[in-house]
């Protein structure tokens, strides 16, 4: 059980207006997570996010320029929940073995709903992450928004893992990239599944999130005891 309240802040320059610091900045948050899950990122508009929460366009500008920093908002929020979690989880544990089999686990079931954060749908924002989450950073301007800081939570959890990768194995070469993977693979696996069987072998398993938490598990520690 995670401790209850937690409060996850994002510095950078996604947003004008820190959303968590106001009500209406939580109903922002909350509207746009259920609106993005039900129409997609294409057919969303603030304007149809202004209707949902019985307010105005300019309001909802007041916290965010546009619905593509809003995006980077919600995946960053995402991330740093995850990081949240795996930092939880493997608190007491010695072993980097054992502290990386947890990441995975934590890695990928990360579609439930935290009693923490009341506000935020986890189930609905890892669908998001699973279907939007590339178009955070498949920009022309993604040099800029690195600059901007907009991926600091992402590479923040990738570091925390490939530290634990090269404690368990400092001879591996590549823990960054296997991390990298890893993260991207947790949320490609279960898109596959879903939509694209033929890329896939978790199509036939009623849980593609425990069978990709399996392939994972192979895949991670197939390449770190391979390099000895």
């Amino acid at each position: 059980m995670l401790a209850t309240g937690i409060t996850l802040s994002l510095n950078h320059k996604s947003y004008l207006r820190e959303p968590e610091g106001t009500e209406l900045g939580r109903k922002i948050i909350s509207e746009s997570i259920k609106l993005i899950d039900e129409l997609g990122f294409e057919q969303f508009t603030f304007k149809k996010l202004a209707a949902e929460i019985g307010s105005t366009e300019a309001s909802v500008y007041r916290y965010f320029e546009n619905k593509h920093k809003l995006l980077v908002y919600l995946v960053s929020w995402y991330w740093a929940w995850v990081d949240y979690r795996v930092s939880y989880e493997i608190n007491n544990l010695q072993d980097p073995r054992e502290r990386l089999r947890r990441v995975i686990d934590v890695i990928s079931n990360t579609g439930q709903n935290d009693p923490a954060t009341a506000h935020i749908d986890e189930e609905a924002l890892h669908r998001i992450v699973i279907a939007e989450a590339s178009k955070v950073y498949l920009t022309k301007d993604v040099d800029a928004d690195n600059k901007e800081g907009y991926f600091l939570e992402y590479k923040r959890l990738c570091r925390h893992i490939a530290d634990i990768v090269a404690e368990l194995n400092p001879n591996y070469p590549y823990p960054h990239a296997i991390v990298s993977t890893m993260l991207e693979a947790a949320h490609q696996q279960v898109f596959f599944a879903e939509h694209l069987p033929s890329l896939t072998d978790m199509h036939g398993h009623q849980q593609p999130e425990a069978a990709t938490c399996a392939f994972l598990k192979h895949l991670i520690f197939s390449a770190i005891d391979h390099s000895q």
